[in-house]
């Protein structure tokens, strides 16, 4: 049996396992945080906020939830 014949069973039994535990499986598409074009995007909207009253209002609030959860740094 090949490698890949090998890979495919154990895939194929995990997969069994947790279908038998009551999961099923959920595939997401998420955008490439690598991709220059993802870069570009996410540096044009950061400028856009750039000093805008709401994104320090939201900041604040970040932070003073996450000083309000036990354990968080």
């Amino acid at each position: 049996m090949s490698n890949l014949n090998k890979s495919a069973l154990k895939v194929a039994r995990s997969r069994e396992r947790m279908r038998a535990a009551g999961l099923r499986p959920v595939q997401f598409w998420v955008p490439d945080t690598r991709s220059q074009s993802y870069a570009d995007a996410l540096r044009l909207q950061c400028l856009a906020l750039k000093e805008d009253p709401a994104e320090t209002d939201v900041l604040g609030m970040t932070t003073e939830a996450v000083g309000l959860i036990e354990g968080w740094q």
